[in-house]
């Protein structure tokens, strides 16, 4: 659409401002030649504006495919209504389309917010993230099933522990298996049950939210997850992607809490009960695999810490990233006080892994 040649007929007087009778004249005479989302944004930002008056730069940006900063206050006062029916009532969508707008509507709770992300979406760039890094997690336990023919519990497998994947805290100066660890799986239910959730939950939030806010939120939880073990159970390893996977599930879970009134996603009570089930299942098994493990080994057994630190991760940090979507989170004085909190927190926990294991003389099980 052509603004420019209007400026004269909106803004006579070339204050910068909009009146909304002129506003409002020019689209009932159908001058401007919008699409139906489109077109219910912008009266939904003249209908925010108590003045009595639209921003010119405001509505270029807006048309622009940017929600400017009066329309997102508008948002967040709820100081706006839309003219057509909601999303779900659209008729004769394709078969991308239809998974686009059951995204929407799991993953945001704002009618207003699901429509501009309907509207707006393509597949550039595609959420890649979480499904690279499941195809890689499936390909590395395969090998390692294939190599040491044994697919279940694997860490009782001594040739498995013995991976430079692994966490141990015998090598824990190797500083990549900090983060390697998310690699590698107890066995094929650990491994089932992480893979599910990322794509399930993982590719949703990665397709509405991009993939440095997802990335972001998963290595964090990946990372959080093993400096924990390394604070709380010295003597253990660390296996699986369960830290990054519980900050996503419980930012979204908590994300859905928060938002309850507005969401809209199906049989969300019932949906909520069998995650929490799901996960709490999950955080049982590995204690018991931790303390009372079913087969003799040479070792501690990998540590369940990093699925509470995951889901730590995820209620700060990730709450606060869902619920700024379209919002830019170095704006936000919250977002500083969580970074600056994280960032602590590694800084602690690099020291401890420097000095707290000689000086409280830890008694670390062999290296495998």
């Amino acid at each position: 659409m052509r603004i420019g040649p209007k400026r004269s007929v909106l803004d006579p007087d070339n204050t910068g401002f909009i009146a909304v009778e002129n506003f409002t004249s020019l689209v009932e005479h159908h001058e401007l030649q919008l699409d139906p989302s489109k077109l219910d944004m912008l009266f939904a930002l003249v209908q925010s504006n108590e003045d009595g008056q639209v921003c010119y730069q405001e509505l270029i940006e807006l048309m622009s495919s940017k929600r400017s900063s009066s329309f997102r206050r508008a948002i967040a006062n709820g100081r706006r209504t839309l003219q057509r029916e909601i999303l779900l009532d659209e008729t004769g969508l394709g078969v991308y389309k239809r998974f686009v707008r059951y995204v929407a509507y799991e993953i945001l709770p704002c009618e207003t917010d699901r429509r501009w992300y309907f509207h707006q979406n393509s597949l550039c760039p595609p959420p890649v993230f979480m499904a690279i890094i499941t195809i890689i997690q499936i390909v590395v336990f395969m090998c390692y099933g294939i190599m040491l023919n044994k697919w279940v519990l694997q860490t009782y497998q001594p040739d498995f522990m013995k991976s430079s994947l692994v966490y141990h805290p015998r090598h824990r100066l190797q500083v990549w298996r900090f983060f390697s660890y998310m690699f590698m799986h107890v066995g094929l239910e650990q491994l089932g049950f992480n893979a599910l959730l990322q794509l399930m939950i993982g590719v949703p939030l990665e397709m509405v939210h991009g993939i440095l806010r997802i990335s972001l939120l998963y290595m964090a939880g990946v990372v959080a997850g093993s400096l924990t073990v390394s604070i709380t159970d010295m003597r253990a390893p660390v296996v699986g992607g369960s830290g990054g996977v519980y900050a996503l599930c419980s930012a979204h879970l908590a994300n859905v809490v928060m938002n309850w009134a507005g969401m809209r996603c199906p049989y969300k009570l019932l949906r909520m009960i069998l995650a929490l089930v799901c996960m709490s299942s999950e955080v049982g098994r590995a204690v018991w695999l931790r303390f009372s493990p079913p087969l003799p080994s040479s070792g501690p057994q990998p540590s369940f810490m990093a699925h509470l630190a995951g889901a730590v991760v995820g209620i700060s940090m990730g709450l606060l990233i869902l619920r700024s979507y379209e919002e830019s989170l170095q704006k936000q004085c919250s977002w500083w006080v969580i970074l600056f909190s994280f960032i602590t927190f590694l800084l602690f926990a690099i020291f401890w892994n420097i000095f707290a294991y000689e000086l409280l003389g830890v008694q670390l099980p062999p290296a495998p």
